[in-house]
């Protein structure tokens, strides 16, 4: 490995000010120059010196060096620190699991990717072939079809329960609204990746789907021809189906998911409402409390004496 004294540089002085003593100003001389002795070079005298001084002010930290670029340490520390409220159990952890479940998709996604065509004709003949001769071809296309079920199901999960906790309320209306489209994005993953096999099943399947979209109000459509890249079936519906699964889509969804972990980091999580419920009596007699200790509780009593 090469010489960490050769490799960094000098570490850098800053000029004293004018009119400092060591400066060049109205100052007095430096104590050297009043002796008749020669100044010391920053730079040459005794280099072996300073840059044992700049190794040690620098050491070769890898993992700081990038951390004091990006800042990703307060990040982790606000996202894995932040305060969870009392009650909090296994419902909360739906949303990891639907996270894990992308993650899953993304992973066995891309190596299915490597082996599929997505033509009309050699699209069934690919997935064949990946099923039955590609080591492990038929494990990771086993956990991308059934990880995708599993990945509906989570999110509709976890939206009931971010519903029945009350956790759309104020002030996490935004990000109630990212889990819908989160939603939205899911479904049209699944229904987009359902043509890709090319059989007789997802063919029909898919163009009763695409029927199903037309009939929808003012946009349906142009749904229906942006989806079939025409008027009707033809070669480039099942690539323009492939786009969207691939890259559209999954690109929508990351984005999505960091804007939504961005607004749970910062709003935190609810309590849940059976918490939230017996908390309020005690918050009333606290106030009342405070109240009586105040002196108001005693104004009004007097005030109600006198009046009656």
């Amino acid at each position: 490995m090469p010489d960490l004294q050769k490799l960094l540089p000098p570490p850098m002085r800053r000029p004293p000010k004018p009119g400092h003593p060591n400066g060049a100003g109205n100052g007095d001389a430096p104590a050297a120059l009043k002796n008749g002795d020669e100044p010391e070079s920053p730079v040459t005298d005794n280099p072996g010196k300073r840059l044992t001084t700049g190794v040690k002010d620098a050491p070769a930290d890898l993992v700081g060096w990038v951390d004091e670029r990006m800042g990703a340490t307060s990040f982790l520390t606000a996202m894995l620190m932040r305060k969870i409220p009392k009650g909090t159990n296994w419902f909360y952890t739906l949303g990891s699991a639907t996270l894990f479940a992308f993650v899953v998709q993304a992973i066995t996604g891309v190596f299915l990717a490597m082996y599929y065509t997505p033509s009309p004709v050699e699209a069934y003949a690919s997935i064949t072939h990946l099923t039955n001769d590609v080591f492990l071809g038929e494990f990771v296309r086993g956990m991308h079809k059934w990880g995708a079920s599993v990945m509906v199901i989570l999110i509709f999960v976890h939206m009931a329960r971010t519903f029945f906790f009350g956790a759309y309320k104020y002030p996490r209306e935004i990000n109630w609204v990212i889990g819908v489209v989160l939603l939205i994005l899911t479904m049209t993953m699944g229904f987009t990746g359902y043509l890709l096999p090319f059989d007789q099943r997802s063919y029909w399947a898919t163009i009763v789907g695409v029927n199903i979209n037309g009939t929808g109000p003012l946009v349906g459509p142009y749904l229906s021809d942006f989806l079939r890249a025409g008027p009707e079936f033809g070669a480039t519906t099942l690539q323009r189906f492939y786009a969207i699964h691939m890259l559209l889509v999954p690109g929508a969804i990351i984005a999505m998911i960091g804007a939504h972990l961005y607004l749970v980091v910062k709003m935190g999580t609810t309590a849940p409402p059976w918490l939230r419920a017996d908390r309020k009596p005690k918050e009333s007699r606290s106030h009342e409390v405070d109240a009586i200790a105040n002196g108001d509780g005693a104004n009004g009593s007097s005030g109600n004496g006198a009046a009656s």
